[in-house]
């Protein structure tokens, strides 16, 4: 928790409450079900938390956004900003049943108001819209941008981005951002710049903004 602390300052006590929760909700779901690595789990603040939380630092969202977490798997990076933006509404969609399962028990022991957990794909939400998908390491960047360009509205609920995709990748991203035909478009920010911490070596902050 030190770790957030660290970089953010200006959180209420509700909030802080419930990112304390985190490390024994999801260390009691990982004996149950294996939700996050077991060389991870002791670095939850760091490696899962704090890493989510890169995407609100460079996209700050407006209240009223709609937002679609692809692929959230234990509920990352979809749970903490849904913690940071309390009046933000969040649908995180998963296609692993068991994983959805631990996502809205611990957003519901939290208390989260403002998150909607489904067993599904991102695509298949064909009913709504969305401002923004964010995404942490799910897909390729050309197929989550194929699954979720048609679910996203124009316009912009954020001061610092217009809607679009947000994701966390990691690693050398010049073939996949060139295979997946929107180099032009793309925006990148290193993590290492934003949290300079060792964890966050070769992450960063994908963006590629919805336009048509």
């Amino acid at each position: 928790m030190d770790i957030i602390l660290k970089y953010f300052a200006d959180f209420t006590e509700e909030q802080l409450n419930q990112f304390r929760q985190l490390e024994g909700l999801y260390k009691e779901w990982n004996e149950k079900i294996n939700v996050i690595s077991r060389k991870d789990i002791d670095s939850l603040y760091e490696r899962h938390v704090l890493h989510s939380l890169a995407i609100s630092v460079v996209c700050n969202f407006d209240d009223g956004a709609e937002i679609i977490d692809i692929g959230t798997g234990g509920g990352f990076p979809g749970i903490p900003l849904a913690i940071m933006y309390p009046n933000v509404d969040f649908l995180l969609v998963d296609g692993i049943g068991k994983k959805i399962k631990v996502v809205q028990e611990v957003a519901d022991a939290v208390g989260l108001k403002n998150v909607t957990a489904v067993h599904g794909r991102a695509e298949e939400q064909k009913h709504r819209k969305f401002d923004y998908a964010v995404s942490r390491a799910v897909a390729p960047l050309g197929d989550l941008w194929r699954w979720i360009n048609p679910l996203l509205r124009i316009g912009q609920k954020s001061d610092e981005l217009p809607n679009g995709l947000i994701c966390l990748k990691g690693g050398d991203l010049r073939n996949e951002i060139n295979d997946s035909g929107m180099k032009k478009i793309t925006q990148m920010w290193a993590v290492n710049n934003i949290f300079p911490e060792p964890a966050f070596e070769d992450k960063y902050v994908v963006y590629v903004p919805k336009l048509i």
